[in-house]
């Protein structure tokens, strides 16, 4: 994120209103672009130079050039550490990391065997997007990481399973009934499972807070521009932190929704179609572009649904954080995505 560049001088949060849903789905898509992964290294250099020329006073004002470079670093470095997210964890090449797993965990007829392999393999990839893209100010220790993920692990393997052994024996339903709801086990084992796992990968930060600071206008952020100075953190607030995990949480699962929901019951349709029937080779890749089309939509859908700077009253955290600013002041604080 542009604020981990050298600089005072803040560019604008965004082309569109993040105040509004639509504004932050617009911005989420900017994000999520996959273009930005054919980005160089000299491409992301370019980028960083230019946006540090504006936040130094040598460029005075927003160009195509400069909202392209914005987009480029928004979409590749951690808001916290300046560092570039590794290419497979980043929002940006989500869609794509997720395709064969998705894929995977939704092809037809899946016996224990893969169940247990897919939900393993989702697992391990959410345990990686989740710490790559993780408020860095609360570090995670490698104990921490290694129980969480295993935790996560057996829940949805857990619920999958079990789910797969429950449905064939709901006698009132008919076959189509429980193919329907066979198809939807992953949906059930992905959103919970995923929600937990985002608590438990981020649990440290409940337990210690993370940092919380003054929201302030473009005004005051120039004149301590003017100043040289830094927007300093208020303290870490624990509340701040449940908020930021239960929304990534809760975004995760707005993710995984149309995702897992959508591609299976649209293909149950098809597959009682004659052109399908006689052409079963085609289901594979007739799954894979139901997929696919579904998340490139999806995903910006789920991440405008929450601000990645979440901005609230400072009485709804600590005490001794709204004392320094007062009840009815803002304060915000990076929710990680």
């Amino acid at each position: 994120m542009t604020a981990s560049l050298p600089g005072k001088r803040d560019l604008p949060a965004s082309q569109y209103n993040l105040d509004t849903y639509w504004g932050r789905v617009r911005q989420s898509a900017e994000i999520a672009d996959p273009r930005t992964l054919f980005v160089s290294n000299a491409g992301l250099e370019s980028a960083k130079m230019l946006v540090s020329s504006f936040k130094q006073g040598h460029v005075q004002s927003m160009t195509p050039e400069l909202w392209r470079a914005k987009k480029i670093v928004d979409s590749t470095l951690h808001p916290d550490t300046g560092q570039p997210v590794f290419l497979p964890f980043r929002m940006s090449c989500f869609v794509i990391s997720n395709l064969v797993v998705t894929a995977g965990m939704l092809t037809p007829g899946l016996k224990t065997t893969g169940t247990l392999l897919w939900q393993i393999t989702n697992q391990s990839l959410n345990v990686a997007i989740n710490t790559a893209n993780a408020n860095k100010s609360t570090p995670l220790s490698t104990s921490t990481l290694v129980q969480s993920y295993f935790l996560a692990v057996s829940a949805s393997c857990s619920v999958a399973l079990g789910l797969n052994a429950v449905v064939p024996r709901l006698k009132r339903l008919s076959p189509g009934a429980k193919t329907v709801l066979t198809r939807l086990v992953p949906f059930a084992a992905v959103a919970s499972a995923g929600a937990l796992n985002v608590f438990l990968m981020r649990g440290e930060e409940i337990r210690r807070g993370i940092d919380v600071y003054p929201s302030l206008s473009s005004s005051q952020k120039a004149d301590l521009a003017k100043e040289g100075k830094d927007v300093e953190s208020l303290g870490k607030s624990k509340k701040a932190a449940t908020i930021a995990v239960a929304e990534t949480a809760l975004s995760r699962v707005l993710n995984a929704t149309p995702i897992m929901v959508l591609p299976p019951l649209i293909l149950v349709r098809l597959q009682r179609m004659e052109w399908l029937k006689r052409r079963p080779r085609l289901v594979l890749p007739v799954n894979l572009g139901l997929i696919l089309t579904t998340s490139i939509f999806a995903l910006p859908l789920a991440l405008g649904a929450f601000p990645q700077r979440q901005a609230i009253r400072a009485r709804q955290l600590e005490k001794e954080i709204a004392e320094k600013v007062g009840g009815e002041g803002m304060v915000e604080f990076n929710r990680g995505i």
